[in-house]
């Protein structure tokens, strides 16, 4: 369990759509196997420590002919960003894929000094 001191927290989410492969014949589209596509989330303000970070799939158009396998999620957490990475295998066809994200995490608040 993370637990933040009773200080300033901060929130802050996104949308970003990862690829649209079926339009120019992408490799999500078109190829077999283990696939990824990564993408660097930055945060507009920097955290004081990695915060917790949720993903989720908000949109997805996939072949209704094979299975549809997918694993998104954070890698790389850092306090400045992430990595936001969405994966499929096997014959799996994505034409395109938009993920949402929020991240949860202590932030300086006006109360906060460096004392070096």
């Amino acid at each position: 369990m993370k637990r933040l001191s009773a200080g300033s927290i901060g929130i802050e989410q996104g949308s970003r759509v990862l690829f649209s492969d079926y339009a120019d014949g992408g490799v999500m589209w078109t190829g077999q196997g283990d696939r990824e596509s990564r993408h660097v989330i930055s945060f507009k303000e920097h955290f004081s420590a990695p915060p917790s970070v949720m993903v989720s799939i908000s949109m997805w158009d996939t072949d209704h002919a094979h299975n549809a396998r997918a694993d998104l999620t954070a890698e790389k957490i850092t306090a400045k960003g992430f990595h936001l990475v969405f994966r499929t295998w096997s014959d799996t066809r994505v034409a395109r894929i938009r993920a949402d994200w929020m991240a949860i995490g202590g932030v300086r608040g006006e109360d906060d000094w460096d004392v070096a």
